[in-house]
């Protein structure tokens, strides 16, 4: 009896993969969420001659921005830490109407085959943190402690 093997490459798979923003490496980053691409859709209804309705869905606007959130392994201290000096810094001085791209940056998110060579690549324009949030803390927990970052960017697109 033949076997049969559809599959003709390997997928891709979740483990090896980093962040980079602005062309510096984001350390120990245990997850991203939020790689989402997304044309929004209208819906519309019409009735035909003898009163049939019939229901309609059609493409709308692509929608470009969103958030991704990561979580990593919390950093020792954050006066050291260049996200934790990017939020502090937005939190205190907000953003300027006059030089709107100072405070955002671009970055990727780059996904490794089991080989270590880059398989797939979602670059994300005009980010800027907009959340932190520590991981509980618990007596009885045997756990390290991770924190949750939530980015806002304006574009995402997948080049690889």
């Amino acid at each position: 009896m033949a076997q049969f093997n559809l599959l003709k490459n390997d997928p891709l798979t979740t483990t090896n993969f980093y962040i980079e923003i602005d062309s510096a490496f984001v350390t120990n980053v245990t997850s991203v969420d939020g790689l989402n691409v997304e044309i929004e859709v209208a819906d519309f209804n019409e009735r035909t001659s003898k009163g049939q309705l019939v229901q309609h869905k059609v493409m709308a606007k692509p929608k470009w921005n969103g958030e991704l959130t990561m979580k990593r392994i919390a950093p020792l201290k954050a006066d050291d830490d260049d996200i934790w000096k990017w939020f502090n810094e937005l939190r205190t001085k907000g953003m300027t109407v006059t030089n709107r791209s100072k405070p955002r940056r671009h970055g990727s998110v780059v996904v490794y085959d089991s080989g270590l060579v880059e398989t797939a690549r979602w670059n994300f324009y005009d980010a800027w943190p907009s959340k932190i949030e520590f991981a509980s803390l618990e007596a009885s927990a045997n756990e390290v402690a991770v924190e949750t970052i939530t980015l806002q960017y304006e574009k995402l697109e997948r080049k690889k």
